[in-house]
């Protein structure tokens, strides 16, 4: 009997592990929204939230979770970006370790700017646990746009943040 209550939350984190490592996030449409955010740590993520911008499909971009010994000048050798971009429209953010003070970041960047609508930019392994973080960051009235960027991630690096995203799952119902 107890190996039958045991197997049923067993499969159903199976089940779970499937869904979410065959099913990962994709890119967004070209939807217009008030900013792009980036949130650092992964390939090609900078370089899609500049794509957004230089389109003209987000007014600002908020680049969230950069280390602070990085300057500008360092981010503007290596992604070439306008400087009229970067006068008017591109904040780095220095103060985020992590998903959860991604989310905090985004959150007083977006009150400061006035932002209604965010189009979120992440790997599309790390999407749903960063949606989750701003969501129940963010103010309801902003719509959040996921926009992922494909990856080819490992067994290792999708169990891990699948586990991660559950925690903070059950973490955020008891208020925690």
């Amino acid at each position: 009997m107890i190996v039958r209550l045991l197997s049923v939350p067993v499969l159903a984190w199976i089940l779970g592990f499937a869904w979410f490592s065959l099913l990962l996030p994709e890119p967004a449409s070209d939807q217009k929204t008030d900013a792009v955010v980036v949130l650092t740590g992964g390939a090609n993520r900078i370089d899609r939230a500049l794509q957004v911008l230089e389109d003209g499909d987000a007014d600002y971009m908020l680049i969230s979770g950069v280390d602070p010994d990085v300057r500008v000048a360092d981010l503007e050798a290596e992604y070439d970006w306008p400087k009229k971009l970067e006068d008017c429209c591109i904040d780095l953010g220095f103060r985020s370790i992590d998903t959860r003070s991604n989310a905090t970041e985004t959150a007083r960047w977006a009150a400061r700017r006035d932002v209604r609508s965010i189009r979120l930019v992440t790997s599309d392994w790390h999407m749903r646990r960063a949606e989750l973080e701003l969501a129940k960051t963010l103010p309801a009235e902003i719509l959040l746009v996921p926009d992922a960027v494909p990856t080819r991630p490992s067994f290792a690096a999708l169990f891990r943040e699948y586990n991660k995203y559950w925690l903070r799952l059950a973490a955020s119902l008891l208020g925690i």
